[in-house]
């Protein structure tokens, strides 16, 4: 099973690799991390998701607690959050098929970014499910390059996941 932690770490030169040297230690991969500040500048949020249980996620957290520029783990796997994946995707679009792959960009919502003389890039976001949807759709067309962000993730309505909110 997926999992879904939030980290907030203070925004320290070393924290990014003391975090993921933990989890290779002890062989744990993580399948997607995305690092940014917070709306406090001296504080970022590391979004981390890894595919292990139960067991292994509270063993992972009381460590990832051990370490000193961390202030806060949370497993948010369970509650109720949003979620968002950003991609880029080039893909061939020679002027005979650009109106259908136009077509697909208008569907998901996403835009075209830059358009070369053969190729488009597509900028799109969204959770898991739809960017997984949008490469498949451009598929056909043969994808030359896609880069993806890591998961973000926020707890749903008022609830926060920060340090001055205390919760």
């Amino acid at each position: 099973m997926f999992r879904t932690l939030t980290v907030l770490v203070e925004n320290n030169p070393g924290v990014l690799t003391r975090v993921a040297s933990l989890f290779s230690r002890r062989g744990y991969n993580i399948d997607s991390l995305a690092v940014g500040q917070t709306e406090n500048p001296s504080i970022s949020r590391m979004t981390i998701v890894v595919e292990e249980g139960d067991k292994v996620i509270e063993q992972v957290t009381k460590q990832l607690h051990k370490l000193i520029d961390v202030i806060k783990v949370s497993d948010i796997t369970e509650e109720e959050y949003v979620d968002r994946e950003l991609i880029l995707i080039k893909t061939d679009a020679d002027p005979s098929v650009r109106g259908e792959i136009m077509q697909i960009v208008e569907i998901f919502r996403a835009r075209i970014v830059d358009i070369g003389q053969n190729t488009l890039t597509i900028e799109a976001t969204g959770d898991e499910g739809k960017i997984r949807a949008i490469i498949e759709a451009l598929r056909p067309f043969r994808i030359r390059e896609l880069v993806r962000t890591g998961k973000i993730a926020m707890l749903r309505g008022s609830r926060f996941n920060t340090v001055e909110n205390g919760n």
